[in-house]
């Protein structure tokens, strides 16, 4: 699977708190997904975390100190600094925050960041009380004023057993903001984009819903890559358990009725519009105020409506369409006939019915339907990859 962090160079460092834990979870996924990562340990971060495991996870030297040197390019601070593409702090104590407010740099990681000009990112992690302080605030503020990007921290239970603002963000968040960061140089910057994902759910009454198999991980993908290639995305979902992306405006609905509302808006001065959610194409005609109740062996029958058709409804003056096709048999007739009902510019067309390909899976094999041109089938991928495959056959129509 191919991301925005392939291949780009990560500072990683590490302060002394009980949340340094998360830091080796944090790096061992930044590797994974393909980063280069640099851990610069601090003193303090040592008593909770030691150098083996952060090189054991990352494959690379670790820094420790500022006379301790482990790159091949010369001074650590200075090499790191030179070649990062982001520094990240993660757990950021309220001391390092002062010190980064104040240019104290009296170890290796705070001479790291003053040595370098690139992104500055920071997931503080404390007590409620210390993040609280007057002083912690004033630090931040500073911070912030002169560019820092905070991530958090979160509310929650703490280490010292109060509950309150302090705890560390998620690592899945912390990933997911780093790369709506480094995409801001992407090609789809300026870009307004509008996904739909999941299922939508149709009420028969107060406890049951008429719904389907959608996850909504197709969506989610392609907003996530939408994101990672800097664009400015809206994700309008229906009811799944994914959770919410870092950096994506996330507006959750329920129904198709509900959903078409939601995405007419959204679509007002937006560039692209894809509709990935598995939209019920029908709805109960008079959903019950009660529950229904069995009623001995008798047969239950439940009127069903039409529901509108959400992608071709929509008007928008320059708003480039994309539909899915999620189909059982005859693929390419039925997306055929999506492109002239819908008025799209684009069917993304695939077999839920193939192996790896159905819903719920992490997997995808799809085929891009566009006008005046031969079907053009994908290998099966991993979903944010079919979804960087959609955006760049849609950027031609956003280029016109």
């Amino acid at each position: 699977m191919a991301t925005i962090l392939n291949g780009k160079s990560i500072v990683l460092g590490v302060t002394g708190s009980i949340a340094a834990f998360k830091a080796a979870d944090l790096a061992s996924k930044l590797t994974q997904a393909g980063a280069d990562v640099d851990v610069v340990l601090t003193h303090s971060a040592q008593r909770f975390v030691g150098a083996a495991t952060f090189a054991g996870l990352t494959h690379r030297p670790v820094s420790t100190g500022l006379y301790e040197s482990n790159s091949e390019l010369g001074i650590d601070h200075v090499a790191l600094a030179r070649r990062a593409d982001l520094i990240l702090i993660a757990p950021a104590t309220a001391n390092v925050l002062a010190k980064l407010a104040h240019g104290i740099t009296d170890d290796v990681l705070t001479a790291t960041i003053l040595a370098g000009s690139q992104p500055l990112v920071v997931a503080p992690a404390m007590d409620a009380d210390m993040y609280a302080a007057a002083a912690s605030q004033a630090n931040v503020q500073t911070l912030k004023e002169r560019g820092v990007h905070f991530i958090g921290p979160e509310s929650g239970r703490l280490a010292s057993g109060l509950v309150g603002q302090g705890r560390m963000t998620q690592v899945q968040d912390i990933i997911g903001s780093v790369r709506a960061l480094l995409g801001k140089s992407g090609d789809m910057v300026g870009r307004r984009v509008v996904v739909s994902a999941g299922g939508t759910e149709e009420p028969i009454d107060p406890v049951r819903v008429l719904t389907n198999r959608s996850t909504g991980k197709m969506g989610f993908a392609i907003a996530e890559a939408a994101r990672d290639r800097g664009a400015d995305v809206t994700l309008i979902t229906a009811p799944t358990a994914l959770p919410s992306p870092a950096g994506i405006s996330v507006i959750p609905v329920e129904s198709a009725i509900e959903m078409r509302d939601v995405v007419q808006t959204a679509c007002v001065g937006s560039d692209l519009l894809v509709m990935a959610a598995a939209v019920s194409d029908y709805r109960p005609a008079d959903p019950a105020d009660q529950k229904i109740k069995k009623s001995g062996d008798d047969p239950l029958s439940i009127d069903l409506i039409q529901n509108p058709d959400i992608i071709a409804g929509i008007k928008v003056d320059g708003l480039v369409k994309v539909a899915f096709a999620a189909e059982t048999n005859d693929l390419i007739e039925n997306a055929d006939a999506k492109l002239l009902s819908k008025g799209v510019q684009m069917v993304v067309a695939n077999d839920v019915t193939a192996a790896d390909s159905g819903f719920g899976t992490d997997t995808n094999a799809v085929t891009f339907i566009t006008p005046g041109r031969e079907p053009e089938a994908m290998p099966l991928m991993e979903k944010l990859d079919v979804g960087n495959a959609l955006l760049d056959r849609a950027l031609p129509f956003l280029n016109k």
